[in-house]
């Protein structure tokens, strides 16, 4: 799993964009495309499958971006405490998932009546 952290900055119209703690640098004329060309460099510099990435602006002119590659395993995706994907076939992970959206509700209606009210 490599993790990589670029510093973005907005000069001119165009973005540019400095690894961190390494070599790799891009540029382009939109935050979006320079997005595209970073997760590009840093999955071709390691060679992990799934990438996950989130960008962060800090001012107007600013960002920060980074970039997981070899954050998830085995095709599988965790959204919510369901699982899909690779790890979906052995059904152990589908089951699961309804017992856990009980214990939430269960809470929510314990919440809600505590025996006393702010309005009293």
């Amino acid at each position: 799993m490599g993790v990589y952290t670029f510093v973005c900055r907005n000069s001119g119209g165009e973005w540019t964009a400095k690894q961190h703690s390494g070599e790799i640098e891009a540029s382009a004329a939109t935050p979006y495309e320079l997005q595209r060309q970073l997760v590009a460099a840093a999955s071709a510099a390691d060679s992990a499958s799934g990438v996950q990435s989130s960008f962060s602006m800090v001012t107007p002119s600013s960002a920060v971006f980074q970039v997981i590659v070899g954050a998830v395993g085995g095709g599988a995706m965790i959204t919510g405490g369901a699982v899909a994907g690779g790890a979906a076939a052995s059904g152990g992970g589908a089951a699961e998932a309804p017992k856990e959206e009980k214990k939430e509700e269960e809470k929510e209606e314990s919440d809600d009546d505590m025996g006393f009210s702010l309005f009293d």
